[in-house]
């Protein structure tokens, strides 16, 4: 009996290339997750209250500057900043980074590891 090879179809082949390919950019430029986060609100037991996206910034960098921004929301004064890949449970953030430098550097299939300079 003759030994019979199974042989993929082309367009299997192509069809599963390019899903590597696929994950490989969109884990690369990919933004991470973040929330808006008021610095002060930090419980051990929670974590990092999650406020409104409205009172952080939004920038082309997507990283927080040194100089705290402060917004009065009533009678009281937000420190609100962006806070990466960190662990939600209810409105409580927690295990994250403030750096999106950080948050992107952790790396997904086909980065390069160098991520952006950051600092």
């Amino acid at each position: 009996m003759a030994e019979q090879r199974r042989r993929l179809r082309s367009s299997t082949v192509v069809l599963g290339g390019m899903g590597v390919i696929a994950a490989a950019l969109t884990s690369c430029g990919s933004e991470p997750d973040r929330r808006c986060v008021d610095r002060d609100s930090y419980s051990f037991a929670n974590g990092y209250k999650i406020i409104s996206d409205k009172n952080c910034t939004s920038s082309g960098s997507g990283s927080t500057s040194s100089a705290k921004k402060r917004k009065s929301s009533g009678s009281r004064t937000t420190d609100a900043a962006w806070y990466y890949d960190s662990d939600v449970t209810g409105r409580y953030a927690d295990y994250g980074t403030f750096s999106r430098s950080e948050a992107v550097d952790r790396d997904g299939f086909g980065c390069s590891g160098s991520g952006s300079g950051g600092g």
